[in-house]
């Protein structure tokens, strides 16, 4: 199916003929699972309300796209208890921290950029991972195009682009240093500046026209985040993996510690302990016809 042109997103520094680099490319495959699971409970709970919008009743073979430590996939396994199951990840980190847990899961590695399925899938879900892919205008129609009739595609991800932190992250980085000086290379201020996700009608129009059911929404969550600097260390598990693997010595320590000033700043810690985290995700349910 064709999909619709995007020029560009507001905040998008893509130019024609030369898209921006992407913050998913400098960020590299390492992640730290110790570090992303800090928040467990309130990282899985959209992904358990993305699978319980799921219209399948016994779906034969799924893939866990960016599966990650493997919490959900296990879960996956459970309720569809008939079905193969198999964990894609390209983190060599979340896939041994992942194969560490005993289940029945087959855990693959592999990039979702160019990832194909080795047997045909009922269902392809996929929490939390296509924000650090580029061209969702590519990326959405050929995962779809994976699915047979009556397979279901299921995706869940951060809308956080126009949060206080995230803008903080973008602004520190652009003008935080001495000075109003910036942090890191253009490039690497490019990537971080390359807004990452569409608002939802651009999925809808994506998957609408070959769709059986479709059910795309959003959801904001109050996440209450425990832990001195507790906003700091939610987006040092997932938006700054790109600027730590970038900056190096006294310059990531200057950065920090301007970016820590600002998110206390904006998300100070209440009077029992909690900070307030309002996170806005996206997503999108559909079963092909």
């Amino acid at each position: 199916m064709n999909a619709p042109h995007v020029a560009g997103l507001a905040g998008d520094p893509m130019q024609a003929g030369e898209p921006a680099p992407h913050a998913g490319d400098v960020a590299g495959r390492a992640w730290d699972p110790a570090q992303y699971l800090k928040f467990a409970d309130h990282r899985l709970r959209p992904a358990l309300d993305l699978v319980g919008r799921i219209p399948l009743a016994e779906p034969q073979r799924i893939y866990d796209l960016g599966c990650g430590s493997g919490n959900v996939t296990r879960m996956l396994a459970e309720r569809w208890s008939g079905a193969a199951v198999t964990g894609v990840d390209n983190s060599p980190q979340m896939l041994e921290r992942a194969r560490a847990t005993p289940s029945r899961v087959c855990w693959q590695h592999g990039d979702l950029a160019d990832w194909q399925p080795d047997a045909v899938p009922a269902l392809l879900y996929s929490n939390a991972v296509i924000q650090w892919l580029p061209d969702h205008g590519e990326l959405i129609p050929r995962l779809w195009s994976l699915l047979p009739s009556g397979g279901c595609l299921a995706v869940q991800a951060p809308l956080s682009w126009d949060l206080p932190s995230h803008r903080l992250i973008r602004e520190t980085l652009a003008a935080g240093g001495a000075d109003g000086t910036p942090f890191g290379s253009a490039e690497l201020r490019q990537a971080v500046g390359r807004r990452w996700l569409h608002e939802p009608g651009f999925y809808y129009d994506l998957l609408a026209a070959e769709s059986a059911h479709l059910d795309v929404w959003t959801t904001e969550y109050q996440q209450g985040l425990r832990g001195a600097d507790a906003v700091l260390e939610w987006v040092t598990g997932t938006t700054l993996r790109p600027i730590l693997r970038a900056l190096q010595g006294g310059e990531r320590d200057a950065y920090l510690a301007t970016l820590r000033r600002g998110l206390s700043r904006a998300y100070p810690m209440r009077a029992d302990g909690i900070t307030l985290y309002p996170f806005r995700r996206l997503f999108f349910v559909a079963v092909r016809r």
